[in-house]
Protein backbone atom coordinates (compact mmCIF):
# COMPACT_ATOMS: atom_id res chain seq x y z
CA UNK A 1 0.00 0.00 0.00
CA UNK A 2 2.60 2.39 0.60
CA UNK A 3 4.47 1.83 -2.62
CA UNK A 4 1.01 2.35 -4.17
CA UNK A 5 0.47 5.69 -2.46
CA UNK A 6 4.10 7.15 -3.54
CA UNK A 7 2.72 6.50 -6.88
CA UNK A 8 -0.18 8.31 -6.65
CA UNK A 9 1.36 11.23 -5.23
CA UNK A 10 4.18 11.38 -7.66
CA UNK A 11 1.49 11.04 -10.51
CA UNK A 12 0.33 14.35 -8.53
CA UNK A 13 3.41 16.43 -7.56
CA UNK A 14 5.05 15.80 -11.20
CA UNK A 15 2.75 18.62 -12.92
CA UNK A 16 5.62 21.57 -12.83
CA UNK A 17 6.25 23.26 -15.74
CA UNK A 18 8.25 22.12 -18.09
CA UNK A 19 10.71 24.75 -19.60
CA UNK A 20 10.23 25.66 -23.60
CA UNK A 21 13.55 26.71 -24.13
CA UNK A 22 15.40 24.33 -26.43
CA UNK A 23 14.17 24.16 -30.01
CA UNK A 24 14.92 21.46 -32.19
CA UNK A 25 18.83 20.84 -33.33
CA UNK A 26 17.67 19.92 -36.93
CA UNK A 27 16.45 21.88 -39.88
CA UNK A 28 14.17 19.43 -41.90
CA UNK A 29 13.72 19.41 -45.30
CA UNK A 30 10.50 19.91 -46.76
CA UNK A 31 7.65 21.99 -47.84
CA UNK A 32 6.21 24.43 -45.17
CA UNK A 33 2.95 22.53 -43.08
CA UNK A 34 -0.20 23.79 -46.06
CA UNK A 35 -3.29 25.07 -44.83
CA UNK A 36 -5.01 22.02 -45.55
CA UNK A 37 -2.73 19.93 -43.57
CA UNK A 38 -2.43 21.94 -40.54
CA UNK A 39 -6.73 21.90 -40.52
CA UNK A 40 -6.59 18.11 -40.77
CA UNK A 41 -3.91 18.10 -38.11
CA UNK A 42 -6.80 20.75 -36.13
CA UNK A 43 -9.20 18.20 -36.80
CA UNK A 44 -7.58 15.21 -35.29
CA UNK A 45 -6.81 16.67 -31.93
CA UNK A 46 -10.18 17.71 -31.60
CA UNK A 47 -11.77 14.13 -32.81
CA UNK A 48 -8.98 12.04 -32.04
CA UNK A 49 -7.94 10.53 -28.41
CA UNK A 50 -4.44 9.56 -27.88
CA UNK A 51 -4.53 7.52 -24.15
CA UNK A 52 -0.63 6.81 -24.45
CA UNK A 53 0.30 10.54 -25.03
CA UNK A 54 -1.43 11.49 -22.06
CA UNK A 55 -0.22 9.27 -20.67
CA UNK A 56 2.96 10.80 -20.00
CA UNK A 57 3.49 12.64 -16.28
CA UNK A 58 6.83 13.35 -16.22
CA UNK A 59 10.10 15.46 -17.91
CA UNK A 60 13.51 14.75 -17.13
CA UNK A 61 16.46 17.04 -18.96
CA UNK A 62 19.80 14.98 -19.10
CA UNK A 63 22.48 13.62 -20.71
CA UNK A 64 23.88 10.12 -23.33
CA UNK A 65 26.93 9.24 -25.04
CA UNK A 66 27.32 6.77 -27.48
CA UNK A 67 28.45 3.35 -26.61
CA UNK A 68 31.51 3.01 -27.97
CA UNK A 69 32.04 6.43 -28.23
CA UNK A 70 32.03 8.80 -25.54
CA UNK A 71 32.71 11.51 -26.74
CA UNK A 72 29.66 11.61 -28.56
CA UNK A 73 27.87 13.07 -26.07
CA UNK A 74 24.51 15.22 -26.30
CA UNK A 75 21.34 16.54 -23.98
CA UNK A 76 17.94 14.59 -23.95
CA UNK A 77 14.72 15.53 -23.10
CA UNK A 78 12.87 12.95 -21.92
CA UNK A 79 8.76 12.58 -21.58
CA UNK A 80 8.26 9.92 -18.95
CA UNK A 81 5.60 7.60 -19.01
CA UNK A 82 4.92 5.41 -15.19
CA UNK A 83 3.78 2.02 -16.01
CA UNK A 84 3.69 0.48 -12.71
CA UNK A 85 5.72 0.86 -9.88
CA UNK A 86 9.02 -0.65 -11.09
CA UNK A 87 8.80 -0.08 -15.20
CA UNK A 88 8.93 3.24 -16.77
CA UNK A 89 9.33 4.48 -20.58
CA UNK A 90 10.56 7.42 -22.24
CA UNK A 91 10.35 9.58 -25.38
CA UNK A 92 13.00 11.20 -26.07
CA UNK A 93 13.41 14.43 -28.11
CA UNK A 94 15.80 17.26 -28.98
CA UNK A 95 14.60 20.25 -27.27
CA UNK A 96 11.40 20.37 -25.28
CA UNK A 97 9.57 22.67 -28.26
CA UNK A 98 6.55 21.83 -29.93
CA UNK A 99 8.87 21.30 -33.07
CA UNK A 100 11.02 19.15 -31.08
CA UNK A 101 12.61 16.11 -33.25
CA UNK A 102 11.97 12.45 -31.33
CA UNK A 103 14.95 10.94 -31.53
CA UNK A 104 14.89 7.91 -29.38
CA UNK A 105 13.00 6.08 -26.36
CA UNK A 106 14.37 4.88 -23.07
CA UNK A 107 13.29 1.95 -20.81
CA UNK A 108 13.34 3.04 -17.08
CA UNK A 109 13.46 -0.36 -14.29
CA UNK A 110 13.73 -1.08 -10.82
CA UNK A 111 16.91 -2.52 -9.54
CA UNK A 112 15.05 -5.77 -8.50
CA UNK A 113 13.77 -6.22 -11.88
CA UNK A 114 17.58 -5.41 -13.63
CA UNK A 115 18.88 -8.05 -11.39
CA UNK A 116 16.59 -10.59 -12.89
CA UNK A 117 18.37 -9.81 -16.36
CA UNK A 118 20.54 -12.02 -18.73
CA UNK A 119 24.38 -11.27 -18.15
CA UNK A 120 24.15 -10.78 -21.49
CA UNK A 121 21.00 -8.21 -21.54
CA UNK A 122 22.57 -6.28 -18.30
CA UNK A 123 25.21 -4.74 -21.05
CA UNK A 124 22.64 -2.93 -22.83
CA UNK A 125 21.42 -0.96 -19.48
CA UNK A 126 22.84 1.52 -17.78
CA UNK A 127 22.75 2.64 -13.63
CA UNK A 128 21.43 6.21 -12.87
CA UNK A 129 23.27 6.65 -9.69
CA UNK A 130 25.48 9.42 -10.52
CA UNK A 131 22.91 10.98 -13.00
CA UNK A 132 20.79 11.53 -10.07
CA UNK A 133 23.29 12.20 -7.22
CA UNK A 134 25.44 14.74 -9.21
CA UNK A 135 22.85 16.65 -10.26
CA UNK A 136 23.08 16.32 -13.99
CA UNK A 137 19.62 14.84 -14.18
CA UNK A 138 17.30 17.52 -13.53
CA UNK A 139 13.01 17.69 -13.38
CA UNK A 140 12.62 20.98 -14.74
CA UNK A 141 9.22 22.83 -12.92
CA UNK A 142 9.39 20.63 -10.11
CA UNK A 143 9.28 22.09 -6.67
CA UNK A 144 12.15 20.89 -4.06
CA UNK A 145 9.59 18.11 -2.27
CA UNK A 146 8.59 16.47 -5.47
CA UNK A 147 12.13 16.39 -6.85
CA UNK A 148 13.38 14.97 -4.04
CA UNK A 149 10.58 11.88 -4.16
CA UNK A 150 10.92 11.57 -7.97
CA UNK A 151 15.05 11.03 -7.96
CA UNK A 152 14.79 9.04 -4.63
CA UNK A 153 12.88 6.20 -7.23
CA UNK A 154 14.85 6.87 -10.09
CA UNK A 155 18.46 6.88 -8.37
CA UNK A 156 18.70 3.04 -8.00
CA UNK A 157 16.90 2.49 -11.85
CA UNK A 158 18.74 1.22 -14.78
CA UNK A 159 18.12 2.41 -18.04
CA UNK A 160 18.08 1.10 -22.12
CA UNK A 161 18.14 4.04 -24.40
CA UNK A 162 17.98 3.52 -28.28
CA UNK A 163 18.70 6.81 -30.72
CA UNK A 164 16.92 6.50 -33.30
CA UNK A 165 17.53 9.82 -34.84
CA UNK A 166 21.26 10.85 -34.22
CA UNK A 167 20.48 14.74 -34.31
CA UNK A 168 24.26 15.75 -33.65
CA UNK A 169 25.41 14.45 -36.90
CA UNK A 170 22.27 13.96 -38.99
CA UNK A 171 21.19 17.57 -39.22
CA UNK A 172 17.84 16.79 -41.73
CA UNK A 173 16.93 13.12 -41.28
CA UNK A 174 17.31 10.34 -39.49
CA UNK A 175 19.89 8.09 -41.02
CA UNK A 176 21.37 5.22 -40.08
CA UNK A 177 20.72 1.92 -37.52
CA UNK A 178 19.83 3.22 -34.10
CA UNK A 179 22.35 3.52 -31.42
CA UNK A 180 22.59 2.26 -27.65
CA UNK A 181 23.15 4.90 -25.76
CA UNK A 182 25.29 4.98 -22.52
CA UNK A 183 25.10 7.37 -18.84
CA UNK A 184 27.77 9.16 -17.34
CA UNK A 185 28.78 7.58 -14.07
CA UNK A 186 31.78 9.83 -12.64
CA UNK A 187 32.78 13.18 -12.49
CA UNK A 188 35.61 14.28 -15.78
CA UNK A 189 33.06 12.53 -18.33
CA UNK A 190 30.63 15.02 -19.58
CA UNK A 191 31.65 17.98 -21.39
CA UNK A 192 31.16 20.96 -18.75
CA UNK A 193 30.27 23.26 -21.92
CA UNK A 194 27.26 20.98 -22.62
CA UNK A 195 26.30 21.12 -18.42
CA UNK A 196 26.69 24.73 -18.52
CA UNK A 197 25.19 25.89 -21.68
CA UNK A 198 21.95 23.63 -19.90
CA UNK A 199 21.89 25.05 -16.55
CA UNK A 200 21.90 28.57 -18.31
CA UNK A 201 18.86 27.80 -20.17
CA UNK A 202 16.86 25.87 -17.05
CA UNK A 203 18.18 28.77 -14.83
CA UNK A 204 19.38 25.84 -12.59
CA UNK A 205 22.61 24.93 -10.88
CA UNK A 206 23.38 21.45 -11.02
CA UNK A 207 26.39 22.04 -8.18
CA UNK A 208 23.33 23.21 -5.98
CA UNK A 209 21.11 20.52 -7.05
CA UNK A 210 23.49 17.99 -6.39
CA UNK A 211 24.04 19.30 -2.73
CA UNK A 212 20.67 18.86 -2.19
CA UNK A 213 20.11 15.09 -2.96
CA UNK A 214 22.82 14.48 -0.59
CA UNK A 215 21.22 12.66 1.44
CA UNK A 216 19.58 10.02 -1.26
CA UNK A 217 20.79 6.67 -0.63
CA UNK A 218 22.40 5.41 -4.21
CA UNK A 219 23.30 1.53 -4.36
CA UNK A 220 26.35 0.46 -6.00
CA UNK A 221 25.69 -0.40 -9.48
CA UNK A 222 25.01 -3.73 -10.23
CA UNK A 223 27.73 -5.50 -12.05
CA UNK A 224 26.61 -5.89 -15.84
CA UNK A 225 25.59 -2.21 -16.11
CA UNK A 226 27.91 -0.07 -17.37
CA UNK A 227 29.54 -2.43 -19.40
CA UNK A 228 31.75 -0.16 -21.20
CA UNK A 229 33.47 0.37 -18.28
CA UNK A 230 35.04 -2.83 -18.47
CA UNK A 231 35.81 -2.25 -22.07
CA UNK A 232 32.44 -3.78 -23.34
CA UNK A 233 30.71 -2.00 -26.06
CA UNK A 234 27.70 -2.42 -28.19
CA UNK A 235 26.12 -1.53 -31.54
CA UNK A 236 23.85 -2.23 -33.83
CA UNK A 237 25.40 -3.55 -36.99
CA UNK A 238 23.16 -3.84 -40.53
CA UNK A 239 23.22 -8.11 -41.23
CA UNK A 240 21.01 -9.28 -44.17
CA UNK A 241 17.80 -11.28 -42.97
CA UNK A 242 16.05 -11.10 -39.86
CA UNK A 243 18.95 -10.80 -37.45
CA UNK A 244 18.40 -11.41 -33.70
CA UNK A 245 14.74 -11.10 -34.42
CA UNK A 246 14.25 -14.50 -36.72
CA UNK A 247 11.97 -16.95 -35.37
CA UNK A 248 11.97 -20.15 -37.57
CA UNK A 249 10.49 -19.05 -41.10
CA UNK A 250 10.47 -15.71 -42.04
CA UNK A 251 7.26 -16.08 -44.60
CA UNK A 252 4.00 -14.72 -44.18
CA UNK A 253 1.88 -16.57 -42.30
CA UNK A 254 -0.34 -16.81 -38.92
CA UNK A 255 0.87 -13.63 -36.61
CA UNK A 256 3.06 -14.14 -34.21
CA UNK A 257 1.28 -12.07 -31.97
CA UNK A 258 -2.10 -13.84 -32.51
CA UNK A 259 -0.48 -17.50 -32.21
CA UNK A 260 0.82 -17.15 -28.36
CA UNK A 261 4.60 -16.65 -28.71
CA UNK A 262 3.56 -12.94 -28.71
CA UNK A 263 1.60 -12.84 -25.41
CA UNK A 264 -1.31 -11.34 -27.21
CA UNK A 265 -4.29 -11.43 -25.17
Amino acid sequence: MRTLCLTAALALLLSGCGANNTPAQVNTPGAPTSAKMKTLATGATLMQSRPPIDAISTYLDGFHFYSGDKNGQMEAHHYVTVLNDDVMQALIYDGNTADARLMGVEYIISERLYKTLPDDEKKLWHSHQYEVKSGTLIAPGLPDVADKALMKKIVNTYGKTWHTWHTDRDKTLPLGVPALMMGFTADGQLDPRLLADRDKRFKVDSKAIKAQRADIIAHPPVKGANAWQDGETYQLQRVKGAGEQKRGSTGFGPAEQLSGDGHQH
